[in-house]
């Protein structure tokens, strides 16, 4: 059984999304979750492109890692604002 270049690229981009979740989850600050989410996304927009589901990649790129991670983004900023008063 002979492993193609695409059985390859879809494991490392599985596994990586596997140590990207684990790095969201054991993150110790907000903003660093925050990047590791939006690289999720980010990767799972990959991830889609090569299961051929081009429609479900623009929506997650859109509205995944664009819109939520700006959503994020500012209500950190937010927060350490209303903090720091």
């Amino acid at each position: 059984m002979t492993m193609t270049l695409f059985d390859v690229v879809s494991t490392f981009i599985g596994v990586l999304l596997i140590a990207i979740a684990f790095l969201a989850l054991n993150s110790n600050k907000l903003i660093r979750a925050v990047l590791y989410l939006s690289a999720l996304s980010m990767l799972t927009v990959v991830a889609f492109v090569l299961m051929k589901a081009p429609d479900v990649a623009v929506t997650e790129a859109v509205i995944g890692s664009g819109l939520v991670t700006a959503l994020f983004v500012f209500t950190l900023l937010s927060v350490k604002r209303r903090e720091t008063k």
